[in-house]
């Protein structure tokens, strides 16, 4: 059965002829991939979302870039093309973005490792558009129509490059609702799927993941490089990890020889989850979990007068827009501040932020003011970033960030 016959998008896209104002152009130019609609000064009156849209420069009239449109969004055109040259936007264009996008994973695939994001979005040319491999289940989440038109060949490409043996839809909140395709939220559309757990190992240690009901395509990848760091820095130690979702960073510290584990996190299921993941693997230490609220149960931690040789702070989001910086900055300061409390002599304070609009060096500055005004003494051991199957082609594309903070007494 081929992909095309499970997407019934009946849209044939047009072109479209695009003239933006000079700042729009010059994001354009400069590779950005956005062109929100108060850029663009011409275009043809019946565009629809999914159109071709061929950005004209201002006074030469040469094409700068080509992008998909996207009528219901701020961000009007979505950029698959920024160059000069001269492109046919067919099958053959998207499988070769494709086949780029895997070679910048070929070396995370010489590790042992067999679960990694082939495509993240914006940053290898497909905004809107996700593709996570977990051993041998290829899931693609889709976060806007204008890939409905395009999508079989990209689906097959996608399977080829990747040798997936199944394929599953996962769809944003926004296309759960739209009437343009005839998908549902985790449709297998290719091969057959045995369970919707679906096992795979990062760096050696063994994991799960849910690709039908878990969080975006069933786990976050993107921290593999810190949580094998954790791993490693946790033999013979107490760990406690904030936020822990379905254990990412306990069990490699319990892989890794930890002496005891502490998973916390608000919700059951995800803790249900971290110890099923804890169990996949050899390890001697204890794992115990907490659910709860993090920033209360860390109070009542402290008052406990408990304290761990590691504590990994791992927040959601706090800052989805811009109004809600500032909040998500004291939050942050006071995630910091119970970390340090908790962390025990000569111990580690791993501290991360995944809202991608609290800067890199605004999120380091804070948790440095925070512990300087402490009196114990410490240093800043390392900052990181996304792991490279999460590549960053553009300022926003940068959310991940994580610093790890040793205590000297």
């Amino acid at each position: 059965m081929s992909f095309s016959d499970h997407i019934h998008s009946n849209y044939t896209p047009k072109r479209l002829a695009v003239k933006l104002n000079a700042k729009g152009e010059q994001f354009v130019v400069k590779g950005h991939p956005w062109v929100f609609s108060n850029s663009i000064v011409k275009i043809n009156d019946d565009a629809e979302t999914g159109d071709l849209a061929i950005i004209f420069s201002k006074n030469k009239n040469k094409v700068v870039g080509l992008g998909l449109y996207d009528k219901a969004s701020p961000i009007r055109i979505k950029m698959i093309h920024n160059a000069e040259k001269k492109v046919q936007i067919n099958a053959e264009f998207f499988q070769h973005k494709i086949a780029l996008a895997f070679e910048k994973r070929r070396e995370l695939l010489q590790t042992n490792t067999n679960s990694y994001r082939l495509l993240f979005g914006e940053n290898d040319g497909f905004p809107g558009l996700i593709a996570d491999v977990y051993d041998t289940v290829l899931v693609v989440k889709l976060y806007s129509e204008i890939w409905l038109p395009y999508l079989a060949p990209i689906l097959e490409s996608l399977q080829q490059i990747s040798t997936a043996k199944t394929v599953v839809m996962r769809l944003s909140r926004g296309l759960q609702n739209s009437d343009k395709h005839n998908f549902k939220d985790g449709d297998v559309i290719y091969g057959v799927l045995e369970d919707e757990v679906v096992q795979f190992i990062e760096h050696d240690v063994k994991f799960s993941a849910n690709v039908i009901k878990g969080h975006k395509t069933g786990y976050f990848l993107d921290h593999r490089a810190n949580r094998f760091r954790v791993g490693e820095m946790s033999k013979g130690k107490t760990v406690l990890d904030v936020f822990s979702y379905a254990g990412g960073f306990s069990v490699h510290a319990l892989a890794k020889g930890a002496s005891e584990v502490t998973s916390l996190d608000i919700s059951k299921q995800a803790l249900d989850m971290a110890r099923e993941n804890g169990k996949l693997n050899a390890y001697s230490g204890k794992h115990k979990t907490i659910s709860g609220d993090a920033f209360e149960e860390m109070k009542g931690l402290i008052a406990k007068g408990k304290t761990y040789d590691v504590v990994v702070i791992d927040p959601p989001s706090f800052a989805k827009q811009q109004s809600e910086i500032d909040l998500a900055k004291k939050k942050y300061a006071q995630l910091a501040s119970l970390g340090e409390q908790l962390t025990a002599k000569n111990g580690l304070l791993v501290l991360a932020s995944c809202s991608s609009r609290v800067l890199a060096q605004a999120f380091f500055d804070l948790n440095a003011q925070v512990l300087n005004a402490q009196s114990r003494l410490f240093e800043t051991e390392l900052k990181t970033k996304h792991d490279s199957d999460h590549p960053i082609a553009f300022p926003e594309g940068a959310y991940l960030k994580c610093g790890y903070y040793r205590f000297l007494e």
